[in-house]
């Protein structure tokens, strides 16, 4: 199932959830948590993790990883994830990796891949570390992985938008030069609408201009999933 805007606009419904506690779902074994969700109330389960990482200020990627297929798939899927965001975590390890739902968020912050001001251009570290995240991708070909751009907040909200939709597409493209297929990857520049740090000083913007991915499962892995493969 290949994720595009029509997808996205799902984050106004689970942005009306109210997370009050994951605590319990993080906790349990993904097998037995997809087991015990069912279809119907993974549904309902999917739309509070979204709207848990909506109240980050980036509820498009919170839309996302929050769809939940549930029952003895959404387990099967679980597992798999699980063990591509042990290997993430393993060649990428200044990358913020986090498990949510049936998906993976991952941030590349300024350690792994940043931009400077008003740029979109990788720097030879970006390229570094994103050859280390092709051998992952390449590894688990049955996802889509959807990619977002960032901006500090310096600079009027169009011009933040063209650039952080910039810094989007120069990563899918260097991820399709490295062989990674195109039609895996979707992209959105987010402007400087979701900071994980204060734009009041340097430091803060540079860990701001940023990029993130939500790595779900495509319709193969689905459609397996349900066969029990």
């Amino acid at each position: 199932m290949k994720i595009n805007k029509l997808n996205i606009a799902a984050y106004f419904i689970a942005g009306s959830l109210l997370l009050t506690s994951c605590e319990s779902v993080q906790n349990a074994n993904n097998t037995q948590k997809g087991a015990a969700i069912g279809t119907a109330a993974g549904a309902v389960i999917g739309g509070i993790l979204g709207n848990n990482i909506g109240k980050g200020g980036n509820a498009p990627l919170g839309a996302v990883l929050g769809g939940v297929v549930g029952g003895v798939a959404g387990g099967v899927i679980g597992d798999k994830m699980d063990k591509q965001a042990k290997e993430i975590k393993e060649v990428l390890p200044g990358a913020e990796v986090e498990r949510v739902g049936e998906g993976i968020k991952v941030t590349l912050n300024e350690n792994t891949v940043n931009f400077d001001f008003n740029s979109a251009n990788l720097t030879t570290v970006a390229k570094t570390n994103l050859d280390k995240l092709v051998t992952v991708l390449k590894n688990n070909p049955d996802t889509n992985i959807n990619i977002y751009g960032h901006t500090d907040s310096i600079g009027s909200d169009a011009v933040n938008l063209r650039i952080s939709s910039q810094r989007a597409e120069a990563v899918k493209n260097y991820l399709v030069a490295k062989g990674i297929s195109a039609s895996r990857m979707f992209t959105e520049g987010l402007g400087k609408s979701s900071p994980i740090a204060s734009n009041d000083t340097d430091a803060g913007r540079a860990k701001n201009r940023r990029v993130e991915f939500a790595i779900t499962a495509n319709e193969k892995m689905i459609e397996d999933a349900k066969q029990g493969n």
